[in-house]
């Protein structure tokens, strides 16, 4: 007997600890706020998604899933059922998308808001608010995924028959026909280089022979512009000495002799330089005239110089028109 109430006793103290324990754990994980039920109806798969599952609103926690199911007034359509925090700002605009957490797969329901609000959903057969559940990225590229398998066998098969062997044989000729032009191109450009620098020294190698042409032409017309500047000192000094006090005028009974002999002075002084001063000149004139003459029947004359002279009347080697 003694040992049956030991043995009651052991297991009413147990039950107790568990008692206490459990109303501590639910004292603990109490929950005081107030949740409200929102439905939520997709045609897309919700794979990873599980009840207890956590609903975020813009990345804050503010409930749950509390049931998944499929939805009587679509057919098709799997029915949500969340509960969100009163607390949360839920608002016309808001709108509900599915959320996968890393390499895990898991699911959760994320809300965030729009910005313009969405058309007023018709409640769920129980009454609750539905609020609009937009595709997850996943959900998209699964519907377009048929679309992009087939843009993607489309363009293999064109980078096929590009790739064939055809358009290559095709594509090698190309290349080639490339190499010969690009060496048709670079012999024609030296050939023009050497053109453009023969010519140009030969251009320069006439540039100094016409330079000393015109320096001596111009020393010419120094020597005559000396002349000239002579003969007219001497026509000075001789009119000097005609208007000269005691000079011819007044002497002229006694300067006959002195008249002679100026006129003999001026017949072999001046004369002679007034001669060689004209030839002088008209040497110049003619040289210059020729210049003048060539350049302009001959433009090329001042790049290439001079060309060979025909011999004129008189020289040997003339030939009459």
């Amino acid at each position: 007997m003694e040992n049956k109430s030991h043995a009651l006793a052991a297991g009413l103290f147990v039950l107790l600890v568990a008692a206490m324990l459990a109303g501590l754990s639910l004292w603990l994980t109490r929950d005081n706020a107030y949740y409200e039920e929102y439905e939520l109806s997709t045609r897309d798969g919700v794979s990873g998604l599980q009840p207890q599952a956590n609903v975020r609103y813009k990345g804050v926690a503010v409930g749950k899933v509390t049931r998944i199911g499929f939805d009587p007034q679509v057919n098709g359509n799997v029915l949500i059922r969340i509960a969100v925090n009163e607390q949360a700002p839920i608002s016309p605009t808001t709108y509900a998308v599915l959320g996968y957490q890393g390499v895990t797969g898991l699911a959760h329901v994320l809300l965030d808001d729009a910005a313009t609000p969405y058309p007023a959903l018709p409640p769920g057969p129980g009454g609750l608010p539905r609020l609009p559940l937009k595709p997850s990225p996943f959900g998209r590229l699964a519907e377009q995924a048929p679309t992009i398998l087939a843009q993607a066998d489309e363009a293999t098969r064109r980078i096929n028959q590009l790739l064939g062997d055809g358009n290559q044989q095709l594509l090698t000729e190309a290349l080639g026909h490339f190499s010969q032009v690009a060496s048709h191109i670079d012999t024609l450009t030296r050939r023009l280089d050497a053109s453009v620098a023969q010519r140009l020294d030969s251009a320069l190698a006439a540039l100094p022979p016409l330079a000393d042409d015109a320096r001596k032409t111009l020393q010419s017309l120094q020597q005559a512009s000396a002349s000239v500047s002579a003969l007219a000192s001497d026509i000075g000094r001789t009119s000097q000495r005609l208007n000269a006090e005691d000079g011819a005028i007044d002497q002229i009974s006694h300067g006959t002799r002195a008249l002679t002999h100026a006129a003999e002075q001026f017949g072999s002084t001046t004369l002679p330089r007034l001669n060689r001063a004209a030839d002088d000149i008209a040497r110049a004139a003619r040289q210059i005239n020729r210049t003048a003459s060539g350049v302009a029947d001959n433009p090329q004359l001042l790049l290439y110089g001079p060309g060979r002279i025909p011999p004129g009347p008189g020289e040997t080697g003339f030939t009459a028109p």
